[in-house]
C-alpha cells in the first residue's frame, strides 16, 4: 500500500515538475516579449502555483498515511479481539469439561443411590431360611429378633432370653420361627425352675406343630418338668406318648430309660 501511495504521489510530482519546467521552457524564449517586473511577477505566481501543487500533493500523501495507521489500528484491535475470543473459548472449553465431571460424578452417585436403595429394599423382603428342619419365608428383622434371642439363650443368659423370646412371639405370632422359639422359651424357663410355664410352652409346640423337628425333645422335657414338679403319673404318662408317637426318635430312647427309674 506504500508503494502505491509512492507510486501516487510520484504522478503528481512529475506532472508538477512537468508544468515547471513547460513553464520554464515558454518563459525563456518569450522573455524578451515581458518587461522585467512582468516577467518577475509571472515566474514568482508560477512558483506559487507549483508550491501549492506540491502541498496538496504533500497532504493527500499525509492523508494516505493516516488511513495506513487507521488501519494498522483496527487490525491490532482486530487481533486482540481474536486472541480474547480464544481465551474465552479456552475458558468456555475447560467450563464444558468440569461439566462434563461433575455430570458424570452425579450419574456414579445416583447409580450407587439407587444401589444402596435397593440394597435396604431387599433387606425388608421376606428371604428363604431354614431353621430346624423347617423352609419357609422370612423378613430381615424377623430373623435378626430370632438369632438375637437365641444368641443370649446359648451364652448362658436364661432369664434375660425369657422375655427376648417372649416379645418374639407376641410380634411374629405366625413366624416360621414360632415353634423354634417356643422350643427354646421352655428351655429357659425349665433353667430357671419355672416348670409350668416351660410345661406350656412345649405343649403349645406340640399342638401347633407335632412333625417339627423339636416335637420329641419337647415331650421329653415335658416329663423332666412334671418329674421336677413330683408329678409322677403325669410324667409316666408323657414318657409313654412320647415312645408311642416318636418311636424312631433319639427321644424315645431316653424316655424308656426314664420309664425304667421312675417308681
Amino acid at each position: 500500500m506504500a508503494a502505491s501511495r509512492q507510486i501516487s504521489r510520484r504522478p503528481r510530482a512529475a506532472a508538477v515538475a512537468a508544468v515547471f519546467v513547460a513553464t520554464l521552457a515558454w518563459a525563456g524564449p518569450s522573455y524578451a516579449l515581458f518587461e522585467d517586473d512582468e516577467a518577475r511577477r509571472a515566474i514568482l505566481e508560477l512558483r506559487q502555483r507549483v508550491d501549492a501543487l506540491m502541498q496538496s500533493s504533500q497532504r493527500a500523501g499525509e492523508r494516505s498515511g493516516d488511513e495506513v495507521s487507521q488501519l494498522r489500528r483496527s487490525l491490532l484491535d482486530l487481533q486482540s479481539q481474536i486472541e480474547a475470543l480464544r481465551t474465552e473459548q479456552a475458558l468456555l472449553r475447560g467450563q464444558n469439561e468440569q461439566l462434563m465431571r461433575d455430570v458424570g460424578e452425579l450419574q456414579r452417585r445416583q447409580k450407587d443411590m439407587a444401589q444402596g436403595v435397593d440394597e435396604r429394599l431387599r433387606q425388608f423382603e421376606p428371604a428363604k431360611v431354614t431353621v430346624d428342619g423347617r423352609e419357609f419365608q422370612a423378613d430381615a428383622a424377623e430373623k435378626r429378633d430370632f438369632e438375637a434371642a437365641l444368641a443370649v439363650f446359648r451364652s448362658g443368659g436364661f432369664a434375660d432370653s425369657v422375655p427376648a423370646f417372649g416379645s418374639f412371639l407376641r410380634q411374629y405370632p405366625q413366624s416360621g420361627y414360632a415353634p423354634s422359639a417356643r422350643f427354646w422359651l421352655g428351655n429357659a424357663q425349665y433353667a430357671t425352675r419355672d416348670y409350668k410355664e416351660a410345661i406350656n410352652n412345649f405343649k403349645a409346640l406340640l399342638a401347633a406343630a407335632p412333625d417339627h423337628a423339636r416335637a420329641p425333645e419337647a415331650a421329653l422335657s415335658i416329663a423332666n418338668c412334671q418329674i421336677e414338679l413330683k408329678d409322677t403319673r403325669s410324667a409316666r404318662k408323657t414318657l409313654e406318648d412320647l415312645i408311642r408317637t416318636y418311636p424312631q426318635s433319639e427321644a424315645a430312647t431316653a424316655a424308656k430309660e426314664r420309664l425304667a427309674r421312675l417308681k
